[in-house]
């Protein structure tokens, strides 16, 4: 079976040279408008690897994607992270009849500054492409200007200020869409408190399955949400103050004790029922959840 193409591009001036753009004016950090890219005669790859980092804002994108399980029109501003190494799935009619910003920065335009290592921390570098941030125009505006800074910052002459100034400006860009997803996980109030209540099914459903073989993952529980892991976990931290594994514990807490306290099953069995191949594991986390063993815990019933 025929693999789908698949472009690799290692660094900012091979963007602009498959973009159809002119030679950046950095070679390790470069914003683009996307009203410049010109559409490619030739078949476009079904896959793209970018080793940098790209921040997309776009406008009327020409398709529909979808945030969680609902799809929404690309008719307002949405800005999407990619991190280096990422793939990047290009449909039909995902062509660039759209406009925005595009904001890249090579790796090696990090070293030896803080941002190097806390990058990464960004959760939303891990999220997919249908978890993208949608923006509220006084957003936009402050995500648009602080792009425009950085711009302007590496036309200008370069001096030994030059790096620091624009790590700076990035770093708060940043901070700002950690703000804003905050604020999009509160007031898309409907559709994510629909993703917690399927999230809870999801759970309910594999503990009530007849043969469990372990604990549930968080990316099963992704996976069955159309999710991504590290998003899921954000949207629960925020929606309940714990993680998605911390409602995967949970939930199998709850479980262990209702068989506990309603059945004569041994400690062990409720283990192997719970898909522990250890009961020794299971003792041990339902201890570090409730600082009771499961004995002592039964005994408190008689």
């Amino acid at each position: 079976m025929p693999t789908e193409p698949l472009l690799r591009i290692d660094t900012l001036s091979a963007y602009h040279q498959f973009a159809g753009l002119p030679k950046p004016a950095h070679p390790l950090i470069s914003v683009v408008r996307f009203d410049d890219i010109r559409p490619r005669k030739t078949e476009p790859p079904k896959s793209i690897v970018n080793n940098f980092y790209s921040i997309a804002l776009k406008h009327n994108f020409r398709g529909r994607m979808k945030y969680g399980q609902q799809p929404y029109d690309f008719d307002e501003g949405v800005m999407v992270f990619l991190a280096p190494g990422q793939v990047l799935s290009v449909t039909a009619d995902e062509s660039h009849e759209h406009s925005g910003w595009l904001l890249m920065i090579h790796p090696d335009f990090l070293w030896h500054t803080p941002l190097a290592k806390t990058i990464r921390q960004h959760d939303y570098f891990d999220y997919s492409i249908r978890e993208a941030l949608f923006l509220s125009e006084n957003e936009e505006s402050m995500i648009v200007s602080i792009i425009r800074q950085i711009q302007q910052e590496y036309q200008a002459p370069i001096d030994k200020f030059s790096q620091h100034i624009i790590v700076a400006q990035l770093d708060v860009l940043l901070n700002y869409a950690d703000r804003f997803y905050q604020r999009q996980f509160i007031t898309r109030k409907i559709t994510n408190h629909q993703i917690l209540d399927r999230f809870e099914a999801v759970l309910e459903a594999y503990f009530e399955g007849d043969e469990l073989t372990g604990l549930p993952s968080v990316g099963y529980m992704a996976e069955q949400l159309n999710l991504s892991p590290t998003y899921l976990s954000s949207l629960l931290k925020t929606l309940t103050g714990q993680n998605a594994q911390q409602h995967i514990h949970d939930k199998l807490i709850e479980k262990a004790k209702e068989k506990l306290s309603t059945t004569k099953l041994s400690v062990s069995e409720i283990a192997y029922e719970l898909g522990f191949e250890h009961p020794q594991s299971f003792s041990k986390l339902f201890k570090s959840k409730t600082n009771s063993s499961p004995l002592d815990f039964r005994h408190s019933f008689n």
